[in-house]
Parts: C-alpha cells; structure tokens; sequence
C-alpha cells in the first residue's frame, strides 16, 4: 500500500475502537458519557500491509505499540465521542503514513575550492600562533 494514498477504510477490519470516560474537568458529561477512545490496530495480521512495511512500522512506531503488538492512539480532547474517534483515526492514518514514508538518501557533497582555501589559511594562521607562542632557543 501507497503512504500516500492511505485512507482509515483501508484496514477498518483490523481496528480495535475501545470507550471509556475521559479524565480531567468537565461536569456532569464527563461523569456520564464515554467520549474518550482507544484504538488499536493490529498491523500485524493485517493484509494491506506487506513484511518490509510491518517491520517498518514495528520499528519506527515501537514506543506505540501495546504490549500485545497492536498500534495504541487514545483521544480524548473533544466533547463527543464522534470527534475523538474522528481524531484517533486521523492520527492513525498520519501515524502509518508516515513510518511508511521513504527517508531521502543523502547527496554527498563536496566542498568548495574556496572554503577549502579558507580552511588552509586558518590552519595555517593557528599554526603560526602557536609558533610564535614557544620560547626561542638562544645560542
């Protein structure tokens, strides 16, 4: 699969969603309402994904990962159980996009032929002060 033609129904068959109440301020709608949303995925069995891109994910995404392998993202900014489910799939779908994402390979490059003379000509100054620091012999 693209990194970049990834959308969340590519592997809904694979997502784990789980509410719960969410923490933190808010009156009697925090108290009463599920809002807060854990989603797993569980890439592993999943069969958009071929063994190099899930080898990758495990790597770039390990400190993610529940202690049963499945990617963990957990929402609970918004007031509506909508929203952050909205939200977790989102994060979901940007955080595999972009483990999947091929790194730019380096150009080595050369340096030019005047800082290579700038270099010289500071070395050459360090070395002199140096000379100059050490006592003469006397005869």
């Amino acid at each position: 699969m693209a990194a970049n033609t990834m959308d969340i129904s590519d592997f809904q068959r694979w997502i784990e969603m789980r509410f719960s109440r969410s923490p933190g301020p808010g009156g009697q709608n925090v108290n009463k309402v599920n809002t807060r949303v854990t989603l797993l995925l569980d890439f592993e069995s999943c069969a958009a994904f071929s063994e190099i891109q899930k080898a990758k994910l495990r790597e770039r995404l390990r400190t993610r990962l529940s202690h049963d392998g499945r990617l963990r993202v957990v929402r609970h900014g918004e007031r509506t159980q909508g929203r952050n489910r909205k939200a977790a799939e989102s994060r979901v779908v940007e955080l595999v996009s972009e483990a999947l994402r091929q790194d730019k390979t380096r150009k080595s490059t050369r340096p030019t032929i005047s800082s290579g003379k700038r270099r010289l000509e500071s070395k050459r100054r360090r070395g002199q002060r140096k000379s100059q620091r050490q006592i003469a012999a006397e005869d």
